[in-house]
């Protein structure tokens, strides 16, 4: 049995060792302003405080702080000469543009995805027509659809199988031009009750049936942390469909950091995975001003950490 002494200094020598070992972690920490290991994809807003209400300004601050993607939910309803700006601006920093929205109506009255209505299914195409032309323009690869409301009159495998065919539809509009349409499933609990997709493995089986690279999974791990958990088991589960992904703690919906998501591991997943698409920052900031801005770059600074 160990006595008091050796205890002591045994506890000594420890936290020795853990000094020395945080001064080599500090050591080695990149400098600021390095780009992160992944890309995480802040929107605008985000640093406005340190960047002023200029667009282009936020993605130039954004840029100087490490990262090296950005995503914008209203980029179609921009005029086109401010997603020219936005566009060239990405373009001279070497940027990736991530997701837009291109269909996302929660509506009872929106066109349906589940009715299985041709007028619905023209709709949805004209939509993704327009999209095209501003992924085109933007140089984006991806954009964000979200397959509305289910019904309460209809048996569940008729809704899906009306869903696959409206975006088997729509992909044959996105797939000739290389566009992305990511399908993003929302929790039914906090945040979009009686939406029609809600989880991973859902997303997948709808990916199999629709069989186009253009449609494929937006995984967003702060819904998906409410609706099922299971993160990663559920990655690795659906990996081939799943080119992009968007972020925000639990609850809260805040930075990582502040809630139960364990974000460094995650990324240190994915990055072991050889991950190299966006990771959309969706999320807001914990703390007002610049201050919280400043925390959220800290945030992704911890969380970008891993060995």
């Amino acid at each position: 049995m160990m006595n008091r002494r050796h205890l002591l200094a045994t506890g000594l020598t420890s936290a020795a060792g853990l000094a020395v070992v945080a001064s080599a972690r500090a050591d080695d920490a990149p400098p600021a302003g390095a780009p992160f290991k992944l890309k995480y994809a802040p929107h605008f807003g985000t640093f406005k405080h340190h960047a002023g209400e200029e667009l282009t300004e936020q993605i130039r601050f954004a840029h100087g702080e490490g990262f090296r993607a950005w995503e914008d939910n209203r980029m179609m309803k921009r005029d086109v000469a401010t997603q020219e700006a936005i566009a060239a601006t990405m373009s001279e920093l070497g940027m990736t543009m991530g997701v837009f929205v291109a269909h996302a109506d929660f509506k009872k009255d929106a066109p349906s995805y589940v009715r299985g209505k041709a007028e619905d299914r023209r709709f949805l195409q004209d939509q993704m027509r327009q999209a095209v032309e501003v992924a085109q323009r933007i140089n984006a690869k991806w954009c964000t659809v979200v397959p509305g409301r289910f019904v309460d009159d209809l048996e569940w495998g008729y809704q899906t199988a009306h869903a696959i065919d409206a975006l088997r539809a729509m992909a044959e509009i996105a797939e000739p031009t290389g566009l992305v349409m990511v399908l993003e499933p929302l929790n039914p609990w906090a945040n979009h009750p009686g939406l029609f997709l809600s989880k991973i493995p859902q997303a997948y089986a709808i990916c199999e049936a629709v069989n186009s690279p253009s449609c494929k999974i937006l995984n967003d791990l702060y819904h998906q942390q409410i609706t099922e958990g299971n993160l990663i088991p559920n990655i690795d589960k659906a990996w081939k469909h799943i080119p992009y992904f968007q972020v925000g703690d639990n609850p809260g919906r805040k930075e990582p950091g502040t809630g139960e998501i364990n974000y460094r591991n995650i990324f240190a997943h994915l990055h072991a995975k050889g991950f190299d698409g966006v990771i959309g920052m969706e999320h807001g900031n914990s703390l007002p001003g610049k201050e919280g801005e400043r925390a959220v770059i800290d945030a992704y600074r911890a969380c970008d950490a891993f060995a």
